[in-house]
């Protein structure tokens, strides 16, 4: 018998939203017959610029990629307004909240993080043996005074997402900065801005960053969500050179691999697929809040690119829409069992998810 670590004994397992593929097999109908609307997706697929450069860098993969994404970097720095020793790029910007804990979690140190927070970051301190400090939510996004007040002299992390997945909450402007600014020098904020593309004016902490005004800070982005390369799993982390050099001596070799950085590259230039989506998820948080209220659902108000809703029994609403070929996002991971999460998909999804949501709820 391998002598496997104690935590694994009690560690949970990550459970993504479940691929096409997958349902197809076992229900046994066609793929092109389901739509997936679970996992916060881009429903346009990825950038038009990415697909069209990474068939042109498709004869050289079997060379290794740049080690420093030496071209990515300086498109990147050049657009945020940093130089390249600010940035540290991930396999997604899971690699990131990876990179950190190796950085600074010990087993006799503990996180901070709000009740319906990301899966990961609890997932990632326990590897590292650390202790997770959850605070309560307020109105389901976090009480960020109460989360300061939750630092203690062991806290190395606090993890803030805004807006915040799963349930689509944004921190008030005021009490944002004011946070930011309040969490104690020797502990790093990471506040992971996945969805900051589609806030039509997010609050800018960059400065912050440029400056070294505040050099216990991480942003993280993605190019997964508005930029539509979820499968390729590229993401960057924002910091101070110091801290982002420190990331570097923990990053695999080759961890962004030549076709995500290819496609990265080129999706930074396609503001009109960047704006397309933009202005398809507006219309869908439309579509859904009004259909929500019409059956009298109660519904979290979204600032990302998906949509909490509450409809009894989350898991079996969720499976009796599978049979229909719509794929969602049970909640009873994240401790909201009568909720599902259903991501923005084109217009047509949107009406089809809606359709088997009636359907199912009709049944129950």
């Amino acid at each position: 018998m391998l002598p496997l670590a104690p935590f694994l004994k009690t560690l949970p397992t990550y459970q993504p939203g479940r691929p096409i593929e997958e349902v197809a097999r076992e229900l046994g109908i066609p793929e092109d017959s389901i739509i997936k609307v679970a996992s916060n997706e881009n429903p346009f697929g990825p950038s038009p610029l990415a697909m069209a450069a990474m068939q042109k860098a498709i004869p050289g993969v079997n060379l290794y990629p740049d080690g420093n994404a030496f071209y990515l970097k300086q498109k990147l720095a050049a657009k945020l307004g940093v130089e390249t020793g600010h940035l540290v790029l991930g396999n997604g910007s899971n690699e990131i909240i990876e990179f950190v804990a190796h950085a600074l979690l010990t087993p006799d140190s503990n996180i901070v993080v709000s009740q319906y927070c990301f899966a990961i970051y609890p997932i990632v301190a326990k590897m590292f043996g650390a202790n997770v400090i959850t605070v309560p939510a307020k109105d389901y996004g976090h009480d960020l005074p109460a989360m300061l007040k939750a630092i203690t002299p062991k806290t190395r992390i606090v993890f803030v997402a805004n807006p915040n997945n799963p349930t689509g909450t944004l921190a008030m402007r005021e009490e944002l900065i004011d946070f930011v600014n309040r969490v104690p020098d020797d502990v790093l904020l990471v506040l992971d801005e996945a969805y900051i593309e589609f806030l039509d004016d997010p609050v800018d902490l960059i400065p912050l960053i440029r400056l070294g005004a505040r050099k216990n800070l991480i942003l993280m982005r993605t190019f997964s969500k508005i930029y539509g390369l979820a499968g390729l799993r590229i993401g960057y982390g924002i910091a101070s050179p110091e801290l982002a050099a420190a990331l570097e001596k923990i990053r695999q070799p080759f961890n962004a691999n030549l076709l995500a950085q290819t496609a990265a590259l080129a999706a930074l230039d396609d503001d009109e697929h960047v704006r397309k989506t933009r202005q398809n998820n507006f219309s869908g948080l439309d579509f859904f809040t009004k259909a929500f209220r019409q059956l009298k659902l109660e519904y979290v108000p979204s600032f990302a690119n998906f949509i909490l809703v509450r409809v009894g029994e989350g898991q079996k609403i969720f499976d009796a829409m599978q049979k229909l070929g719509v794929i969602t996002r049970p909640m009873g991971g994240y401790q909201l069992p009568e909720w599902i999460r259903i991501s923005i998909g084109t217009q047509k999804e949107n009406e089809r998810c809606l359709a088997a949501l009636k359907n199912s709820l009709g049944k129950m």
